[in-house]
């Protein structure tokens, strides 16, 4: 019956995309794959490098596909400028390989080399690509000077992998060392006609924290996948961020305008973050909750001021895991009461209602999860195919 009521809804997404794209020929860009940067202490930097003189292949996986895209490099955290010799994209194969048939050079400015100031990102000039749908897409970048403490995204639940010397697409790659995190890359956009795109502000359970390296299993890859490459999925989740303050990097709050709202071709805005507020507070079960609601509406204003819709997620169990206590599930049941009757929302994904034991209902079902906070890949499955069913209607 799922199956049934995906496919169903996919069609009527695909109908009214496909009457857009008939009153319109225009093309712009809209996110295929994203990722928030951060800053990257020495305990996420390479062991035997800070990549000056290296080449670095990093592996992604695309939501939409396209004739056309451009990657957005980001240095904001970096103590300082990077160099760059050239970057590269190819088709992914296994590991480290890719098929150097596909490899294509990025251009900056025209130019192969460019220089990234401390606290800047840029995008590429526009590639000509066939970029399929879901692919795994290789990025390699040689680097000349690397800063010292780069910008990563340090959750990448992928190996990226990095060899001395410069590597050209058609010459084997010598790993040195490989790291499960992402350095420089922030974003990449496809020339498309309107489509639906969905940036998803979350913590480690958006950023995959359970699931399996390298097979791209977070809850958000379930979704692409269900939306069948239709639709711009970006994945904008942080392991341990809050949404007010504390946490890991930037909480939601402060980096919401630059990691959900600045993303491109954006038509909707999924916001799942609030555990690491509650169960990392000491504070007063009210004052823990009215603190996180306040939040969220400054967020969902925001997002309404742009147009866009919102859509809100329910917080999922943490009993048995060391964040439980009563009072901090005391707040948990008055955020998800504030959410569930909230009528700013277009829509909202109960998570907690989906993933919870129905025995212990502050729990998570045993299935899904191992530690009794971060879901498994079961537990994504359902999660990714639960948040389809809600947003493809609603678009």
């Amino acid at each position: 019956m799922k199956g049934l009521l995906l496919s169903t809804a996919f069609m009527c997404l695909f109908s009214l995309t496909a009457c857009q794209s008939q009153k319109t020929e225009t093309l712009s860009w809209v996110g295929t794959w994203a990722t928030a940067p951060e800053y990257t202490g020495q305990g996420d930097m390479p062991c035997t490098t800070n990549l000056t003189d290296c080449t670095l292949r990093e592996v992604i996986r695309v939501s939409l596909g396209g004739d056309t895209l451009r990657l957005q490099l980001s240095n904001i955290f970096g103590s300082s400028p990077v160099s760059i010799k050239g970057v590269y994209i190819a088709d992914a194969l296994d590991t480290c390989e890719i098929v150097p048939q596909t490899a294509q050079y990025l251009t900056f400015d025209g130019q192969r080399a460019v220089t990234i100031d401390s606290g800047q990102a840029l995008f590429s000039d526009a590639l000509p690509y066939r970029l399929q749908p879901l692919q795994r897409l290789a990025v390699t970048i040689m680097y000349g000077e690397a800063p010292e403490h780069a910008t990563s995204h340090r959750g990448s639940r992928t190996t990226s992998y990095i060899m001395r010397g410069e590597c050209a697409p058609d010459e084997p790659f010598t790993t040195v060392e490989k790291v499960d995190h992402w350095y420089n890359i922030a974003a990449i956009d496809v020339r498309s006609t309107a489509v639906p795109c969905f940036a998803i502000l979350g913590n480690s359970i958006t950023d995959g924290r359970g699931s399996t390296t390298n097979a791209q299993n977070r809850w958000p890859d379930v979704l692409a996948t269900a939306l069948q490459g239709q639709a711009g999925v970006l994945n904008l989740g942080i392991g341990g961020n809050c949404v007010v303050s504390g946490g890991i990097s930037q909480p939601g709050r402060e980096r919401f305008d630059r990691d959900i709202l600045e993303q491109r071709g954006v038509t909707a805005v999924v916001i799942f973050e609030g555990v690491n507020d509650i169960g990392g507070s000491s504070e007063a079960t009210d004052t823990v909750a009215q603190t996180l609601i306040s939040a969220y509406q400054q967020l969902i204003g925001k997002v309404k001021e742009q147009g866009l819709k919102v859509f809100g997620a329910t917080i999922t169990p943490f009993g048995n895991s060391f964040y439980w206590s009563e009072a901090h599930e005391a707040a948990r049941q008055m955020v998800n009461q504030w959410l569930r009757d909230n009528k700013d929302l277009d829509g909202l994904i109960d998570f907690d209602l989906l993933v919870r034991d129905p025995q212990k209902p502050s729990q998570l079902l045993e299935a899904y999860s191992d530690d009794w906070l971060h879901l498994n890949p079961a537990g994504y499955e359902e999660m990714g195919r639960k948040a389809a069913e809600v947003l493809l209607p609603l678009q």
